[in-house]
C-alpha cells in the first residue's frame, strides 16, 4: 500500500521536483557568476569577492543603500498592515451604503497600469514637497499595494465566525476593543500574507524609486545596482551587478522561507471562505 501511494504520487513529485529546479537554476547561478573570475570585473583571477568589495564601495556605500531598502520596505508594511486592518475590517463586519461599490473603485485601482500613475504623483509630490524623498517613495507603494491588502483582509475578517465578535461584544468590549484583543489574533496569517507582498515590493520596485528620487545617496538598493552596473565608455559590470542581485534576494528568501508556513494558511483562509 505506501508502494502504491508513492507510485501515484510520483507525478507530484517530478512538477514540483522540476518547478523547484527551474527557479533555483537562475539564482544559483548568479551567485557563482558574482565571485566568479571575468576580465571586466574586479574580480579578474580566481574565485574571491571583489565584486562585493566593488558593491560594498560603489559612491554612498552598501551600508546606506540597504538603510534607504529597509526604510522604505518596513515603512511600506506599516502603513499598509495599518491602512488594510482597518479597512478590511470595516468592509468585511459592516453594512454601509455603497460598501460594495466603494470596494470594487478600490480594487479597480489593480486595473490602472502602475506606471501611468506615477506621472500625476510626480507633479503632485513636487507641490508637497515629498519628490526625493524616502516617506513620499513609501507612500505611492503603499497606494499601489492597498488594493490587494484590501482584498486580503476582508476575506479574512469574513472567515472569522460573527459568534465571536458578537460574544465579545455581549461582554461589553467595543469595536476597537474587538479589533484589537480578538479580530488581530484571528486574522494574523492574512495579515503576514499582506505584510509579506507589501515588503517585497517596496524592496524590489524600481520604477517608483526612478521616478521619484534624484539623490543617489537616497537611492534605494534596486536604483543603486541599476546604476551602478553602467560603467565608463558604456562597459557593463556584469561582477558587481550580480553581487547587487544576490545581496537583494537574500533577505526576500529568508523571509518566505521562515513565513511560508503563515502565508500559504492566509490564502487558505480566504479560499475555504469561498
Amino acid at each position: 500500500m505506501r508502494l502504491q501511494h508513492t507510485l501515484g504520487r510520483t507525478p507530484y513529485y517530478v512538477v514540483a521536483g522540476g518547478l523547484a529546479i527551474m527557479f533555483l537554476v537562475p539564482l544559483v547561478w548568479t551567485t557563482v557568476a558574482s565571485v566568479s573570475p571575468h576580465s571586466a570585473t574586479a574580480q579578474q583571477v580566481g574565485y574571491g569577492l571583489g565584486n562585493y568589495r566593488t558593491l560594498w564601495d560603489y559612491d554612498a556605500g552598501l551600508l546606506q543603500y540597504l538603510w534607504n531598502s529597509t526604510f522604505v520596505s518596513v515603512l511600506t508594511v506599516a502603513l499598509t498592515l495599518g491602512l488594510s486592518l482597518l479597512g478590511g475590517y470595516a468592509f468585511g463586519r459592516f453594512r454601509f451604503l455603497g460598501r460594495d461599490v466603494l470596494f470594487l473603485l478600490i480594487i479597480a485601482i489593480l486595473m490602472v497600469p502602475y506606471v501611468t500613475l506615477l506621472v500625476p504623483l510626480w507633479v503632485l509630490f513636487g507641490d508637497l514637497g515629498l519628490r526625493n524623498s524616502l516617506f513620499g517613495l513609501s507612500l505611492v507603494l503603499t497606494l499601489y499595494q492597498l488594493p490587494f491588502a484590501m482584498f486580503m483582509m476582508r476575506i479574512s475578517f469574513e472567515a472569522v465566525p460573527k459568534e465571536i465578535e458578537e460574544s465579545a461584544l455581549v461582554d461589553g468590549c467595543g469595536t476597537f476593543g474587538v479589533l484589537r484583543r480578538i479580530m488581530v489574533r484571528a486574522v494574523w496569517p492574512g495579515m503576514l500574507t499582506v505584510g509579506l507582498f507589501a515588503f517585497l515590493h517596496g524592496w524590489n520596485d524600481f520604477i517608483a524609486p526612478l521616478f521619484l528620487i534624484n539623490d543617489s545617496a537616497t537611492y534605494p538598493l534596486p536604483l543603486a545596482i541599476a546604476t551602478l552596473r553602467q560603467q565608463t565608455m558604456g562597459a557593463v559590470d556584469f561582477g558587481a551587478t550580480q553581487a547587487g542581485v544576490v545581496v537583494m534576494a537574500l533577505p526576500c528568501l529568508f523571509l518566505f522561507l521562515v513565513l511560508q508556513r503563515y502565508y500559504v494558511r492566509g490564502f487558505m483562509s480566504g479560499a475555504l471562505k469561498g
